[in-house]
């Protein structure tokens, strides 16, 4: 017969094998792979779920006071379940991300539950116009299908420049290239309750000003996907 403190034992580890099952997750890329492995093995489904399958188990032994190992079992399966929830959402959302923008010249990070698209100036905007470029149309309006299907994140959209001209100039281009960006993906049916933009001009370069090449990755446009608050469904 299971005592309380080895129905304990056997909820976590329970939890803890069916999060790592995500490493068999038909939407884990070859990048997540790599973060599993430098977390020691354990990917972000896992890692969630295991958090939350410890906290449950807790709870779940408070609360049933006449059988503590069988609340916890209990306990350890929900809470399992609600941490597993968000990164398995992110994993989904990243792989249609990737799937949607190869071969666009947009790329797709991963940090954490954070999801961010990079949109390179030259393929999106004309040189020195906040007008968005018409053969760019199509890769948002796949963004735009996306972020409907997945409405558990903000949408922060962040426009920046190099440092070439005038400072206020760059400052105001930005913005209004994250404006562009923004209003479209509204027009297209995008919540805008979820979108905010920013425009930092040449405050945040990724590479040198000095060289063209670094100042064409300067320009670009960058697109922050982060958990809404409590979001943990999936579509």
């Amino acid at each position: 017969m299971f005592t309380p403190s080895r129905l304990l034992i056997a909820a976590t580890a329970m939890a803890l094998l069916a999060g790592c099952a995500t490493n068999n997750n038909p939407y884990q890329t070859q990048d997540q792979t790599q973060t599993a492995g430098d977390q020691g093995g354990i990917g972000r489904t896992a890692k969630y779920g295991g958090l939350g399958a410890l906290a449950g188990a807790a709870a779940g032994a408070l609360i049933s006071h006449d059988n503590r190992g069988k609340g916890a079992l209990i306990g350890a399966a929900v809470g399992g379940a609600a941490g597993a929830g968000y990164g398995y959402y992110a994993d989904k959302q990243e792989a249609q991300l990737r799937q949607q923008m190869a071969g666009t010249g947009v790329e797709v990070q991963r940090q954490g539950d954070d999801i961010k698209l990079i949109m390179p100036g030259n393929i999106t905007f004309a040189t020195g116009s906040a007008d968005v470029a018409s053969n760019f149309y199509t890769p948002l309006n796949d963004l735009a299908t996306s972020f409907k299907q997945y409405d558990q994140n903000s949408i922060e959209i962040v426009g920046h420049t190099d440092s070439t001209g005038a400072y206020q100039n760059n400052l105001s281009l930005s913005q209004r290239r994250a404006q562009s960006v923004a209003n479209y993906l509204v027009s297209q049916g995008v919540n805008g309750a979820r979108v905010s933009t920013r425009g930092v001009g040449p405050d945040s370069p990724v590479a040198s000003n000095a060289t063209e090449s670094g100042r064409s990755q300067n320009r670009r446009v960058e697109i922050n996907l982060r958990p809404l608050p409590g979001a943990t469904q999936q579509p």
